[in-house]
């Protein structure tokens, strides 16, 4: 089951994202939080993580990420 989440700029501006594979390294919370401050702060593109903690006892998001996923969205006017 792949888990997957996006952020950062809608696909109307933009005709391309960031894939980022979450199950690379050691597939936490770290790739999560570098990738929601890329698409914060870049927010001309897209970032979409895929695979989110895959390798993980309880893979995907958990509370607290999306917690800080809702707060960067808002932080950047994102959807």
């Amino acid at each position: 089951q792949q888990s997957s989440a996006s952020f950062g700029a809608s696909s109307s501006e933009s005709s391309s994202s960031i894939i980022i594979d979450g199950s690379q390294g050691e597939g936490g919370g770290q790739i999560l939080r570098n990738a929601m401050v890329y698409a914060t702060l870049l927010h001309q593109k897209p970032v979409e993580i895929i695979n989110i903690r895959a390798n993980r006892s309880k893979p995907g998001l958990r509370p607290q990420h999306m917690t800080g996923l809702r707060l960067c969205r808002d932080i950047a006017g994102g959807t």
